[in-house]
């Protein structure tokens, strides 16, 4: 089997740090950008990527403007988008799936609970 390959996007390198090298350990192989605009360019070109983690609080394009973006990429129509999020209020899971995240994770990310959601990859 072959390790899944996922795009981190996140403004704040530290979050993207702490993904990376959490997922890294549990075999996952990440990639990263600091914006969304960045990951769409990465996301329209041949690159192999197995599942998206945005983070949908960002300057410029939030995750909430990106994911359908990233949805209406015919290559990635069927990509795996983790909206990851400092929002944990009621209705904001509601929020991140109807803006067409498949699913959401709340920060700080509790390491088992993503590794469940990344294991419908």
């Amino acid at each position: 089997m072959s390790k899944k390959r996922l795009l981190i996007v996140d403004d704040d390198p530290r979050n993207i740090f702490a993904l990376e090298h959490t997922l890294r350990v549990k075999s996952y192989d990440c990639l990263s950008c600091t914006s969304a605009e960045e990951a769409l360019k990465l996301l329209e070109s041949d690159e192999n990527i197995d599942g998206v983690l945005i983070d949908m609080m960002m300057p410029e394009m939030d995750g909430y403007d990106a994911i359908p973006l990233i949805k209406a990429i015919p290559s990635r129509k069927s990509t795996f988008v983790v909206a990851v999020t400092a929002q944990a209020m009621t209705g904001d899971k509601e929020k991140c799936l109807e803006a067409g995240a498949d699913d959401y994770i709340s920060k700080p990310v509790d390491v088992d609970k993503l590794l469940l959601v990344l294991s419908k990859i």
